[in-house]
């Protein structure tokens, strides 16, 4: 039987009641790395329209880790109960909650989009803003802040909050973790040769530049319920000659299988300003069916998919596993409803109770 958008997809203990995921979205709401009224509403609106996997943004393992002051983290203990909160109200609407674990490295201590002028505009100390840290000392933009050049010592330190963020996340609740290894923040740069010029063991080859990554997941990965899928996403291509290709991601794909990952979110970009990026729709989709074919390994797509048909024909022709929607789930909570009517599976999503009058 062939697979659709409303298809269950099943993985590990888990299962999804479509395949439509919501992407992370930075919501630049939290104090202190902690959430709030404001995410328990972005994201329990979106369980409530239907989709079903609900993944919460970009959440810091350390608080040097955020890309702005308010970005959301999971590096203290008090950040679990209401983290809690929000995983409960999720899985009441039957939708699974998953959380993307991240450290922003040479991009952090940014100031929030609607706090600057220019993109990636760097906090200063005397407004918040705090020293920042990468594979080495050269900046992602003249904007940004000059990184300082993690010793192996401290990798190993921020290797421990990963693995510390994860038992956390564990206890508030999620059943889907990502790593994010992608956008320009630290374990992209450090896979990525255009930011990663070390001579030690975690730069030069190949092997060296991902070494980081394949250590923080093994580590995380122990910490992880077998159950529960364990999933990473990449910056597949940086689009520029010399920097990481298509081909790398799949060898790194491999590997990640063999750590015991279970599904590569596929999206791009992120390591250097103003790259020539051929944005258009479903422009990411090749990433996500090369990758899932060659390295045998779910995927999910991402980046400029809005229409029913769209994400319904990604499915079917199997060049993804799952299609993860961002800026349009922002315009619309209630998505998935629109697409079942779209593609013929009106039934697929139950409408709430709450809301049936105006569907019907």
């Amino acid at each position: 039987m062939s697979q659709h958008l409303f298809s269950p997809f099943s993985m590990k203990g888990i299962t999804l009641r479509n395949r439509i995921g919501v992407s992370p979205m930075c919501q630049y709401s939290a104090e202190d790395g902690t959430p709030n009224d404001w995410h328990l509403v972005h994201l329990g609106s979106r369980a409530v329209g239907g989709a079903g996997l609900i993944i919460a943004e970009a959440t810091a393992v350390e608080a040097r880790g955020r890309i702005s002051p308010e970005d959301l983290g999971i590096y203290k203990d008090e950040h679990i109960p209401p983290f809690r909160r929000i995983t409960d109200f999720i899985r009441k609407q039957g939708a699974v909650p998953g959380i993307q674990l991240a450290h922003a490295g040479r991009k952090a201590s940014t100031y929030s989009p609607w706090k600057q002028r220019v993109s990636g505009v760097a906090v200063p100390d005397e407004d918040g803003g705090w020293e920042v840290v990468g594979p080495g000392n050269t900046p992602f933009s003249k904007n940004h802040r000059i990184p300082r050049e993690l010793s192996p010592e401290e990798i190993a330190d921020i290797q421990e909050s990963f693995r510390l963020a994860t038992l956390r996340a564990r206890e508030a609740g999620f059943e889907w973790i990502e790593f994010h290894a992608a956008h320009g923040y630290l374990a992209h740069s450090f896979y990525s040769p255009l930011s990663n010029q070390r001579t030690d063991r975690y730069g030069g080859s190949f092997d060296n530049r991902i070494r980081f990554v394949l250590e923080t997941v093994r580590l995380m990965r122990k910490e992880w319920p077998e159950e529960l899928p364990f999933t990473v996403r990449l910056s597949c291509s940086d689009w520029v000659e010399g920097g990481w290709t298509l081909e790398d991601s799949v060898d790194l794909a491999k590997r990640l299988k063999e750590e015991g990952v279970d599904l590569i979110d596929c999206s791009s970009g992120g390591n250097i300003p103003k790259a020539p990026i051929p944005v258009g729709a479903g422009y990411q989709v090749p990433f996500s069916e090369t990758i899932r074919h060659s390295a045998k390994i779910a995927t999910a797509a991402v980046g400029l998919i809005t229409h029913g048909m769209q994400a319904d024909d990604i499915i079917r022709n199997g060049r993804a596993d799952l299609v993860l929607l961002g800026r349009e789930m922002l315009r619309d909570p209630y998505w998935p409803l629109r697409a079942s009517q779209q593609v013929h599976q009106r039934d697929a999503v139950p409408v709430p109770p709450q809301y049936e009058r105006g569907w019907n």
